[in-house]
């Protein structure tokens, strides 16, 4: 990977900011100013710690509820936040879980950006990428040590321990050349609301998000959480609409996030805008459901990440319970999966969901994919639940 500027940041000449949410009409004239990692090693809040540092550099989110300042052109636009399922369990206290198989990948990472010259036209070609090669995916777990998970799931379920919980597999393949550009494929998916990418040095994230985690627009938090899929056809759709247990296990999860939103929001203003709506990801049905609220005066950024983070579609319900299943079932690390990857600003906030994402390291490509099981879950369906989740975003990987 290569490296540009004193702070060793990969990045590839002449492409505007690839961060998800980033303002459209600010893009290409948008240039680094300050960046902030954390790894549990530095210690402290990691929530508390990038507020700060945001407010450091002009960019103050200790009161949402304040309507945004004017738009200046000569100040901070705003910032990528990037925030890992671990951290979001440290921020709840639970277990951390296996450890993070990308090299190098913080945990969190803050990126403030400014206005600068525009990017001249043609730019983005005029500097070749070295040639991409992705090796043959080697998963971390077999199928039946991923069924074996989804049992013994469904045993801690039948025990009362929890009610749901996501389970969630990893592969890695070796790679040569420039990721950047395979990664940046990932934001062309059908479907990915937050494609975009994000690099530091020696990794960088490439994301084809559906879900929003958490959105702040006019005073209203939103989040948009995602459960049940099925294959992307007539029959598929409306076996979707017709199965009891993805709609339980649906609506288990959008009471957990209007108990999230219900601990930031003005008292009595969280409501369910949208219920159990179909919607197409790549060529899979998902269902998707929005909730809102009203924000409460005085909420900052941190206790915000604190309340949605880690999301409750990819941890299960209880979450605390679920994280602890979350860290004695999965063999390796979540890494950039499964956390928030997004756009911070005053007045503005859009955070997607970290699914349907990969990573890479200095020599390997890393993706993630899972589900939720309940006690309906048949453990061979969820591998191949799964396995149709990896599929388009390693072949968007492809490369020879």
């Amino acid at each position: 990977m290569r490296q540009d500027g004193p702070d060793g940041v990969d990045t590839l000449p002449g492409l505007t900011v690839g961060a998800p949410g980033a303002p459209t009409g600010c893009r290409r004239t948008l240039v680094e100013r300050a960046r902030w990692q954390w790894r549990p090693a530095d210690g402290g809040d990691p929530a508390a710690r990038a507020e700060e540092f945001l407010a450091a550099h002009g960019l103050p989110l200790h009161d949402l509820a304040r309507p945004a300042s004017r738009h200046d052109p000569a100040g901070a636009c705003g910032a990528a936040l990037y925030v890992s399922a671990a951290a979001g369990a440290a921020l709840v206290g639970a277990p951390a879980g296996a450890a993070n198989p990308v090299t190098g990948l913080p945990e969190v990472a803050v990126v403030v950006y400014g206005h600068g010259p525009g990017t001249p036209p043609g730019a983005d070609a005029a500097s070749p990428a070295t040639p991409w090669w992705r090796g043959t995916f080697a998963e971390s777990w077999t199928p039946r040590q991923h069924a074996d998970a989804v049992s013994a799931v469904r045993a801690a379920i039948g025990r009362g321990d929890v009610y749901q919980v996501n389970v969630v597999g990893h592969a890695a393949a070796r790679y040569t050349g420039d990721p950047l550009p395979a990664l940046s494929r990932l934001a062309a998916l059908p479907g990915a609301r937050y494609g975009g990418t994000l690099a530091g040095a020696g990794w960088a994230i490439g994301c084809a998000s559906p879900e929003t985690l958490v959105e702040l627009t006019d005073g209203r938090l939103i989040t948009r959480p995602i459960k049940g899929t099925r294959p992307a056809t007539a029959a598929g759709r409306a076996e979707l609409l017709a199965s009891a247990k993805e709609r339980a296990e649906h609506v288990m999860i959008v009471d957990l996030e209007r108990n999230d939103l219900a601990r930031v929001a003005r008292t009595g203003s969280v409501r369910v805008d949208e219920l159990f709506a179909v919607r197409r990801w790549c060529d899979l049905w998902q269902a998707e459901s929005t909730v809102s609220a009203a924000v409460a005066d005085g909420l900052g950024l941190a206790d915000l990440l604190r309340a949605v983070c880690p999301g409750g579609s990819v941890t299960g319900a209880p979450k605390r319970a679920a994280l602890d299943h979350v860290a004695a079932l999965e063999p390796v690390g979540r890494g950039a999966s499964m956390g928030a990857l997004g756009w911070v600003a005053p007045g503005r906030i859009d955070l997607g969901l970290t699914i349907r994402t990969a990573a890479v390291d200095a020599e390997r490509v890393h993706v993630w994919a899972g589900g939720g099981i309940t006690w309906g879950s048949d453990p061979d369906a969820e591998v191949a639940e799964a396995a149709a989740k990896a599929a388009p975003v390693r072949a968007a990987l492809a490369g020879g």
